[in-house]
């Protein structure tokens, strides 16, 4: 290997991956910007309850349905709210881990 370097690797080209890389970091970081503040919607029992999420994984807005609100069968709504956030915070996981590996080309950088 050359003294201070790689070899076979002239500066310009060691520039080159210096300006790759900066142009990655900025896309990484508008991208995770423009991600926070996306919401995620998802429903459960047919649409009784819709829940949206952002992108920063916090919890926007919950609807319940009124005809969906039995006080004899308060788990079925526990589990119909549970289902809905769960699978809108996996929506705004997903989605947030397709955008970052599109921009690092699959690097796995742990987003």
């Amino acid at each position: 290997m050359a003294r201070g370097g790689f070899p076979n690797m002239g500066g310009a080209n060691m520039q080159q991956l210096m300006r790759q890389a900066q142009k990655m970091q900025q896309d990484m970081q508008r991208t995770q910007e423009e991600l926070q503040s996306r919401e995620f919607t998802a429903t459960a029992g047919g649409g009784m309850v819709t829940a949206v999420v952002t992108g920063a994984r916090e919890l926007k807005t919950l609807s319940i349905s009124p005809e969906c609100v039995d006080p004899d069968d308060v788990e079925m709504l526990q589990d119909l709210v549970t289902a809905a956030v769960n699978e809108a915070l996996r929506s705004a996981a997903e989605t947030t881990e397709r955008e970052m590996s599109r921009i690092t080309g699959g690097m796995g950088l742990g987003f």
